[in-house]
């Protein structure tokens, strides 16, 4: 619309003789004339041509050049084999030299203008030349940067297709060793379990062993499953349903299998939380007592889950060891983790030892 309005203006302005040589020709028809080229420059993003037939035609005529210059600038922007950039050249040049005859057969301030050999050539390489190379220089342009940013992308694409390769490689190398030395040790620890409810007389220890045994293989399952998102990343791994405070029991029956003694309190008027603040609650509780087995042994411990306005308040304390057990090794990251876990849904964590010599793990999970 605005390259239309500016080489309609123009062409009025030339036609009419403030910019060019005055037209003997009534004002409505130098308007219908300049009212073309506008028209023809309002398509000319589609097509060229049209508009460089009007400003040839019109160039040759009244010496009319915004319509060619526009033309002339179009044509470098869209022409790219040499043979047809030559043949525009050659064209311009006809109408150049086409211009120059009327010119010089008419006579007056047109022949003035364009009708002698160095003005003639001075507005052929100003209508013509000059655009033809500024609309090629721009066309040139425009392919570099295509091309600077085609291999931009593809050395983009490049590296995530390697950091993805280097990444499937060390899931698949966690997978190998998850594999040969846990499942490996958690497999030996289940079939030593298994042997020793066998073989054992004292019923107790019959027990513990079926409850390590159980306990083994959750494990593995659960470590199947690991190893299934490890190895297959891309592709949905079937899993069990996540436990949720509705499992805790069961839990905590566990952890006093193995010598907890274990007090549960639910405070509040339970209700429907969502999955993801029970789930999490579990795992807090889950961590807090795998953390009460390695560092205090067999205790009493107090699990309280408070069901606030607008959370749920999960407190695990215990009280300081009776006998101390033997020390377990530790990853380092079990807190870590878990409070990322509760920061992630927008809570918070707090663990720290009591002045008692117990210690407290206290999260708050929005509900």
């Amino acid at each position: 619309m605005l390259l239309g309005a500016v080489v309609f203006l123009t062409s009025l302005g030339v036609v009419n003789g403030q910019m060019g040589v005055p037209s003997d020709l009534p004002w409505p028809l130098t308007t219908l004339i300049a009212a073309l080229a506008g028209v023809a420059a309002l398509y000319a993003r589609r097509a060229w041509w049209p508009l460089a037939v009007v400003g040839a035609v019109a160039y040759v005529a009244l010496a009319m050049w915004p319509p060619l210059l526009v033309a002339s600038y179009l044509a470098g922007t869209t022409l790219r084999e040499r043979r047809t950039v030559a043949a525009c050249a050659g064209g311009a040049v006809a109408v150049v030299g086409l211009s120059t005859w009327v010119s010089g057969w008419l006579g007056g301030e047109r022949e003035l203008m364009t009708g002698t050999f160095a003005n003639a050539a001075l507005m052929g390489v100003a209508v013509v030349g000059l655009p033809l190379v500024l609309g090629l220089w721009v066309r040139a342009r425009r392919e570099v940067l295509a091309a600077a940013r085609d291999r931009a992308d593809r050395l983009e694409r490049e590296q995530v297709m390697r950091a993805e390769q280097a990444r499937a490689q060390e899931r698949a190398r966690i997978a190998r060793e998850m594999h040969d030395v846990v499942a490996h040790r958690v497999s030996l620890m289940v079939m030593h379990a298994g042997a020793l409810e066998v073989g054992t007389s004292d019923q107790r220890t019959a027990e513990a062993a079926a409850l390590i045994g159980d306990i083994g293989r959750e494990a593995l399952t659960n470590l199947r499953d690991v190893l299934g998102v490890l190895r297959a990343p891309a592709q949905a791994v079937p899993r069990g349903p996540q436990p949720t405070l509705a499992d805790l029991d069961e839990l905590l029956d566990r952890s006093r299998a193995l010598g907890i003694t274990l007090t549960r309190h639910d405070e509040g008027e339970a209700r429907a939380v969502g999955l993801t603040a029970e789930r999490t609650a579990y795992r807090v509780v889950q961590e807090a007592l795998t953390n009460v087995h390695k560092h205090a042994g067999e205790t009493a411990a107090d699990v309280a889950v408070r069901f606030l306005p607008s959370s749920l308040e999960v407190v695990v304390s215990n009280q300081p060891p009776v006998r101390q057990a033997a020390p377990l090794p530790e990853s380092g990251w079990g807190l870590v983790g878990l409070r990322e876990r509760v920061e992630l849904v927008g809570g918070t964590l707090h663990a720290a030892p009591r002045p008692d010599g117990g210690f407290e793990l206290r999260a708050r999970i929005p509900a």
